[in-house]
């Protein structure tokens, strides 16, 4: 007598995980010629003997698996997996190497650090609860940053991630700006929505948003918070004064992370006002689980360019 079995797979984008007109269904049909298959929604019913079932169900508890490291599943991911063993399967786990990022980003794209000091950012914070990342622009900071935060959510390290950085002005007047305090506010924090949206599908991301899994604000907004079980990164910190970055340091509750990025070369605050980030280092650097690490043009990875243009300006600072 034919047995029944439904799999629930949860949070998933059908098209992403069935492909594009169910093909990927249709392989693992091909694949289970003794199984009658049926999809609604989040629940995967299969309806045949009980030893293909168990396989089914192996085969497909991997592909959720996949997914959720990669945000999709390509056919040549359901073709490796389907026409391997349980036995290669375990094998083809990636490496938990702690000098890489095992984010996947879209597209199945593996990021990871790519330079020593990226690398040394990856080891530091999982020994420290504070990590100060400080270089100038191109050198990953704030990229490999939001990546280990992606990696704890994922984990289920922490529950939450949030980001921030100060809203100061970079040559440009905030206030004539246009729209409202959201519309004004946004393009500070787009290099912290590229980078998510690099590592996170779009339809998760855009629930993490609604659901404040991942929340975006302004520093000026952490004042009074308490941070708990949350990876925290605050961005573009050479912006942020000394009291700013004293009273975001103190936010810090249980079972937290943080980050705090920063290029002090490239300071926009008015000169009467000294940058906290300028001073952090003297002030925080003998604390044990607070780590700093200081990254240079040996550390960028845009265009090769970028690193001539760094070097060009620290000959003419010197």
């Amino acid at each position: 007598m034919d047995k029944e079995k439904i799999i629930l797979i949860e949070d998933i984008n059908n098209v992403d995980f069935f492909g594009i007109n169910h093909i990927n269904l249709e392989l693992l049909s091909n694949r289970f010629p003794q199984l009658k298959i049926i999809n609604r929604g989040d629940e995967l019913k299969a309806i045949g003997d009980k030893k293909s079932l168990k396989d089914f169900e192996h085969i497909v508890n991997h592909l959720v698996v996949e997914y959720h490291r990669k945000g999709i599943i390509k056919r040549e991911d359901i073709n490796s997996i389907i026409n391997s063993t349980e036995e290669e399967r375990q094998k083809k786990e990636p490496s938990t190497d702690e000098d890489e990022l095992l984010v996947y980003g879209r597209n199945g794209r593996l990021i990871k650090a790519l330079t020593p000091n990226q690398k040394l950012m990856v080891k530091s914070i999982v020994r420290n609860d504070i990590l100060f990342a400080i270089g100038p622009a191109g050198t990953g900071k704030t990229y490999t940053a939001v990546a280990l935060a992606v990696k704890a959510l994922k984990n289920k390290e922490v529950r939450r991630i949030i980001l921030t950085r100060p809203a100061v002005e970079a040559g440009e007047n905030l206030g004539f700006l246009p729209g409202d305090l959201r519309d004004k506010l946004d393009p500070y924090l787009q290099p912290l929505y590229d980078a998510l949206r690099d590592m996170i599908p779009q339809q998760k991301l855009i629930k993490y948003f609604e659901d404040r899994t991942i929340e975006i604000a302004p520093l000026a907004f952490m004042r009074g918070r308490t941070l708990d079980h949350a990876f925290v990164i605050l961005d573009e910190a050479q912006n942020s004064t000394s009291s700013q970055l004293k009273m975001f340091l103190t936010r810090m509750g249980k079972d937290a992370k943080f980050i705090i990025t920063g290029d002090i070369t490239q300071i926009d605050l008015p000169k009467n006002q000294k940058s906290g980030l300028a001073e952090a280092h003297a002030i925080l650097g003998n604390i044990p689980g607070i780590r700093f690490i200081f990254l240079d043009e040996s550390d960028v990875v845009r265009h090769k360019l970028v690193t001539k243009i760094i070097k060009a300006y620290k000959r003419e600072d010197l």
